[in-house]
């Protein structure tokens, strides 16, 4: 009798994705495999977590990342494997500082700088989160998407490693009630996750990726929907505050401060449910509508 071989849960693909291997012949250089994309794209919060991952394994465990910097440079092929070479700028006393190039073909699809931190007393105070119904009581994009036979709604509602809460409705399929710039998306991985902080600081990268200019879309009327929409990462912009699981609920509380140039910026503060400010993230993006 034969057994056939359990499919890989969307929770498990990912992680896999993120253990990268070492360069046998290069220093401080690691390979790296992308999740299929309907688009045939790399997703940029995927590349993005890579490298800050690749970052940190030649960083002191005792050190975590408090910043990174990134800018999407060109468009990755999934189906080709990503190589990660690692700069070390800086090892301080304290600080810690890295630049990752994440590459295809020779070619850099991704820059980043990240600084890591000894955990250190200081100053410590956050402003509060604003009200937010329960994640419980908000439907899931698994909902909204239900039952639609297209394959970029069955990647976000069913090969997603997130559950993903849209608190005023979601944006897939057209525009939720007046347009504004203001969003707040509960967030949490479908699986509990290794106890590894470096891992869920990472796996906050990637996840805020899907929503950082759903703002921008939603404070011009428009949606995942709209039709001639071309929309794309450019750069990206992290802070992580404290440490942070994404294996409970997260709560993004997001605005869309301006739009001009064919760019849009989005913003986002980050808060656990029981209401601690965790990280703050800003993300700049191409988003071109039809005239």
């Amino acid at each position: 009798m034969t057994t056939e071989p359990t499919a890989l849960t969307p929770t498990r693909a990912l992680l896999d994705v993120l253990d990268l291997g070492p360069d046998a012949t290069e220093p401080d250089t690691f390979t790296g495999t992308s999740l299929p994309q309907p688009s045939g794209r790399v997703f940029g919060g995927q590349v993005l977590a890579q490298a800050l991952l690749a970052a940190g394994r030649t960083v002191p465990t005792t050190r975590l990342p408090h910043s990174l910097h990134g800018y999407f440079l060109r468009a990755g092929d999934v189906r080709e494997p990503i190589s990660f070479a690692v700069e070390r700028l800086r090892d301080g006393r304290s600080f810690t500082a890295r630049r990752t190039h994440a590459l295809q073909g020779g070619a850099p699809i991704l820059s980043m700088i990240a600084s890591f931190q000894e955990e250190q007393p200081g100053l410590d105070y956050a402003e509060p989160m604003p009200d937010a119904p329960d994640p419980d009581d908000v439907v899931s994009a698994d909902t909204h998407l239900a039952g639609i036979d297209h394959p970029v709604a069955r990647f976000w509602s069913q090969e997603s490693a997130f559950d993903v809460r849209h608190v005023e409705g979601a944006i897939y399929l057209g525009g939720s009630g007046e347009p504004t710039g203001q969003q707040m998306v509960w967030v949490r991985s479908r699986e509990t996750l290794p106890d590894d902080q470096l891992l869920h600081r990472a796996l906050l990268a990637f996840a805020c990726d899907q929503v950082m200019l759903e703002p921008v879309l939603r404070r011009s009327g428009h949606s995942w929907a709209t039709r001639g929409l071309s929309i794309a990462s450019l750069d990206h912009a992290m802070w992580w505050h404290r440490d942070v699981r994404v294996d409970d609920w997260l709560l993004y509380t997001q605005t869309a401060p301006s739009a001009q140039g064919g760019r849009g910026l989005g913003a986002a503060r980050v808060f656990t449910r029981d209401g601690t400010h965790v990280a703050s993230i800003a993300q700049e993006g191409m988003v071109r509508v039809p005239d």
